[in-house]
């Protein structure tokens, strides 16, 4: 779990407890060691960095949009929670320069053609030698987006500005941010709040003192895709949100005992759903991991709950991602008219975290864990 008070802070309750190789659930005395260097630089450069990125792409302003003041396709919604959608700025084009736009970046529906082979085959890529190369380069620059972004987060920011952070710290990357116009999606990175589960789009909505936030950050770095997820602590949270986001932490941290050559994909959903339950909470069943490379979504599929009938055996070489959504309440979702937010049925918060794993000889390897 990781605490979000401000850029130039230091967060308690660990730097980022799913990002540093896993360790052991952290206490609140833990901070970042004044050795590590801040993602950005001094307060002064990311601060200096982040009005570039604000400047050089216009947004929505904050409260452009309020409960009293939906969106059109809302009026009249039944909301699950106490969540309301803001404004939705204009989807931006591609970044300048990317070293490789995917084949949905530029589809007038965002149409990823070459997912749709991943229907015609269960085959799961083994990455090595130049691949692997470049698949660790791009997890390397997903893990430094993700922490530009964390470091922005604050009370007081809206979701379109962490968007237009994240657009621009691909474009100085050249990087094409993997969510944008994926089947449509209209933004650049997931933005998923209190009970939203995932696929929260960024708006104009200020986030607020006690929120829990996930960011969810994929990006794509010469033909290969990156994905990883935290779910953070927006000032002072309650000991029930406290509670969520370590269970979420700790039931990806559970699928870790037996990532290794031999164990069969659908094994993880039971420890995950094991260690979730234990701490009364329950797992979402309509999404899953995936494999992930050169396609954004691709074989296998990883589920979090028991008694899946996912298919496959992993090898070196194989790369996946694990992201189960843990939920205080039932396991059920809903899709808001947006047609992509999912938030919980009954309301109830919810929290993510998500690695992008390489299959090792022995073990495994984090891909996108933080340097240090």
């Amino acid at each position: 779990p990781s605490s979000s008070s401000g850029a130039g802070s230091t967060p308690l309750s660990s730097r980022s407890a799913v990002s540093d190789g896993l360790p052991e659930t952290p206490v609140a005395e833990e901070v970042i060691s004044i050795s590590q260097p801040l993602p950005g630089g001094s307060d002064e450069e990311f601060e200096a960095w982040v009005a570039r990125a604000l400047r050089a792409a216009p947004g929505s302003s904050p409260g452009e949009s309020t409960s009293d003041e939906l969106p059109e396709k809302f009026k009249g919604y039944s909301f699950t929670g106490t969540l309301r959608p803001g404004r939705v700025s204009p989807k931006m084009a591609p970044p300048e320069g990317c070293s490789s736009i995917p084949d949905y970046g530029t589809h007038p529906k965002g149409v990823a053609r070459s997912e749709f082979m991943r229907s015609r085959t269960k085959t799961i890529p083994i990455l090595q030698g130049e691949d692997l190369a470049t698949m660790r380069e791009a997890c390397r620059l997903g893990r430094e987006v993700l922490d530009l972004a964390a470091r922005f987060l604050k009370p007081g920011v809206t979701g379109d500005e962490i968007d237009r952070v994240v657009y621009f710290a691909c474009q100085e990357r050249r990087l094409y941010p993997s969510p944008l116009n994926y089947f449509g999606f209209p933004k650049s990175v997931c933005v998923s709040a209190n009970e939203v589960i995932c696929h929260g789009i960024p708006d104009s909505r200020v986030i607020q003192d006690g929120d829990i936030v996930n960011l969810d950050i994929s990006i794509c770095h010469n033909g290969f895709h990156s994905d990883l997820n935290e779910t953070f602590f927006v000032g002072q949270c309650d000991q029930e949100s406290a509670h969520l986001v370590t269970t979420a932490y700790n039931s990806l941290k559970a699928a870790t005992a037996i990532i290794r050559p031999g164990t069969m994909y659908r094994q993880l959903g039971a420890l995950i759903e094991a260690e979730a339950s234990k701490a009364g909470c329950s797992v979402v069943t309509a999404f899953c991991g995936h494999g992930i490379g050169r396609l954004f979504h691709g074989p296998p599929d990883v589920p979090h709950f028991k008694k899946n009938k996912a298919v496959g055996v992993m090898k070196p070489g194989h790369v996946f991602t694990v992201e189960p959504m843990v939920n205080l309440g039932k396991a059920k979702e809903r899709l808001w008219p947006d047609e992509w937010t999912a938030v919980t049925k009954d309301g109830r918060r919810s929290a993510q975290f998500e690695h992008t794993f390489l299959v090792t000889e022995d073990g495994f390897e984090i891909l996108t864990s933080r340097p240090g």
